[in-house]
């Protein structure tokens, strides 16, 4: 009990702090991936706090990640955007993966948009595409795994939903109106850091995995955990399934082939924040 009440403690010292310097109280918060972080660049009248100024902020370390909350304007909306987040190959442990979220919750955030670049391991699928997340498959430590913060939710969170259904409905009529083409799929969540064996993108297609990355996963389980609700989406970035004589995982080509997905996706990001 002494360990949850300080615990909850830092989300209020770091909500605090953030309610100090955010604009309005934003009901929405997007997590931008490797090379997404130029989505932030679009938000309106933006207040850029480093991470390293937020109380109980982890570093982002990873490539492609700048390290920083945007808060400001998008879809005519008030929003909080991390540039960047906090991996457990970085060697965070989950709840310092996943603390931002609940600090977004203390903040008042109602839904949450993830992102992430990954790879891709259905066959139909092309380096550049972007894919709806319908559901995950996790292979990382749960990070709901210790006391349950009753605060937040219950013990044993329902994830048959964790992706949004009516926000997958929303962003799938916007692209069909836009003329962008989606994917929709699973994503596997992999700890990594080392990018996966041919084996392993074999067989995680073979047991339904469309994507495979090293996040997103623990972030939509708490914000599950505390009500909020979440729609995803990946950039397809390699394509996993491929494996000519010549053929590696660069994280360089990675973070390149992402940025080139940034105007669609905030094209629907943006749609869809006006809809919420």
């Amino acid at each position: 009990m002494d360990y949850e009440m300080n615990q909850m403690t830092t989300y209020q010292e770091t909500a605090a702090y953030l309610s100090s310097r955010i604009q309005g109280k934003p009901e929405t918060a997007i997590i931008l991936g490797s090379g997404l972080g130029a989505l932030a660049d679009r938000i309106a009248g933006a207040v850029t706090i480093p991470y390293h100024d937020i109380p109980h902020f982890a570093r982002s370390t990873a490539a492609g990640h700048k390290g920083n909350l945007i808060s400001g304007t998008l879809g005519g909306k008030q929003v909080l955007a991390m540039q960047g987040r906090f991996h457990y190959y970085e060697g965070y442990n989950m709840q310092q993966v996943t603390y931002p979220v609940r600090v977004m919750k203390c903040l008042g955030v109602k839904n949450l948009l993830v992102s992430n670049a990954a790879g891709g391991i259905n066959p139909t699928f092309k380096m550049g595409d972007l894919m709806l997340i319908r559901d995950h498959i996790n292979m990382m430590p749960n990070p709901l795994v210790g006391a349950n913060d009753e605060t937040f939710g219950v013990r044993f969170p329902d994830m048959t939903r964790a992706y949004d259904r009516e926000f997958i409905r929303i962003v799938e009529t916007l692209a069909a109106s836009h003329g962008i083409p989606l994917k929709k799929g699973v994503y596997v969540g992999l700890t990594g850091p080392s990018f996966e064996t041919p084996a392993e993108y074999t067989f995680y297609g073979r047991v339904g995995g469309d994507a495979i990355g090293m996040s997103t996963v623990p972030e939509v389980i708490v914000a599950r955990h505390a009500g909020i609700r979440v729609f995803g989406m990946s950039v397809i970035t390699n394509e996993g399934y491929h494996f000519a004589d010549d053929y590696v995982n660069d994280g360089a080509d990675v973070i390149a082939a992402a940025r080139q997905a940034t105007e669609s996706m905030t094209l629907l990001f943006s749609a869809l924040i006006q809809r919420m």
